[in-house]
């Protein structure tokens, strides 16, 4: 299970047990059907999204680029770590080889940061396209767009990678995560030691990808409403209102989830609940992403009908 380094007070473990809900055993088989809807619904709901956005010529707009990018990312995001959790719950040995928890590890925090980065370049878009509509199309152009995408997965995939290897060098003296699934917070706890540089490195990675894009929001968010109070007409006002409502609602889910998790003091009571708002931050909150932009969005409704009913196209 082990291996001791010569000459070095170091252990490498070959494999990590997951304590996941395993205290509440008459639990576990009602999250398992949880975790599996969610899931199931999180991959059609998100697929269908990224489909209809790549295949509709209707919806080649930023808006629509970004909510595509979104959406590949709640995919990759949630088949990070649900699998492990759906084979854990209905298992009694509930392990993870040191790899897969490497590659786990990897795959939430790039995905998680990425999203982040995200959400403040989607608010942008919607602060171009309400407060400046006259320069939108030039500004936002399909360059523009994709190197803005571009932008927030290297810095989600490098600031993921760093944190991951740092924390995947710290000896670590036990091998029992009590999480469901290799959350760099719930695996640090094992180290045999803090580590300075690593808690310098989560500090300074948690404030660039958390307050600082949320503050970007905001402001954006600030002029949105702004201008909007500045039309004169109410269906103009709705229509404004209904375009940055979805967005709105998504980042006040993804946040609230985020900041409750890497921004609250840390404590051995609250693990439970970390548990509880990780499983909801990460299958709940992708599931509900296709929803919010789709239920009131009459140009995702019809691209979907157009889509599914080819024959039926007015």
């Amino acid at each position: 299970t082990k291996k001791e380094m010569q000459g070095e007070n170091l252990t490498v473990w070959s494999f990590f047990f997951l304590e996941g809900f395993s205290r509440y055993p008459n639990l576990e088989i009602v999250l398992f059907a949880f975790s599996l809807v969610m899931y199931l619904v999180t991959l059609l709901g998100n697929s269908t999204l990224v489909l209809i956005t790549v295949l509709e010529s209707r919806l080649q707009t930023p808006m629509y680029f970004f909510l595509g990018n979104l959406s590949f990312m709640d995919i990759c995001y949630t088949s990070a770590s649900i699998p492990t959790l759906l084979v854990n719950l209905l298992s009694s040995r509930k392990t993870i080889v040191f790899s897969g928890c490497a590659v786990q590890m990897y795959l939430s925090l790039a995905m998680g940061s990425t999203e982040c980065v995200l959400l403040a370049v989607m608010a942008y878009d919607r602060y171009m396209a309400i407060c400046d509509p006259l320069r939108y199309p030039v500004v936002m152009n399909r360059q523009v767009c994709v190197q803005m995408a571009a932008v927030s997965w290297v810095t989600g995939c490098l600031t993921a990678l760093l944190e991951t290897t740092c924390a995947l060098k710290i000896p670590l003296c036990g091998n029992l995560i009590d999480h469901f699934t290799c959350e760099i917070l719930a695996v640090l706890k094992l180290a045999c030691a803090r580590s300075l540089l690593m808690d310098v490195i989560m500090l300074v990675v948690s404030v660039l990808l958390l307050p600082i894009p949320m503050l970007l929001i905001c402001i954006s968010y600030v002029f949105i409403l702004s201008t909007i109070l500045r039309i004169s007409s109410a269906e103009g006002r709705n229509k404004a209102f209904s375009t940055c409502g979805a967005h709105l609602t998504v980042v006040i889910l993804y946040y609230g989830a985020a900041l409750s998790m890497y921004l609250k003091p840390s404590s051995s009571s609250s693990q439970e609940v970390d548990k509880i708002i990780s499983l909801l931050y990460g299958v709940l909150t992708p599931m509900l992403n296709p929803v919010i932009y789709s239920l009131r969005n009459k140009e995702v409704k019809n691209a979907l009908k157009k889509l599914l009913c080819p024959t039926h196209e007015n």
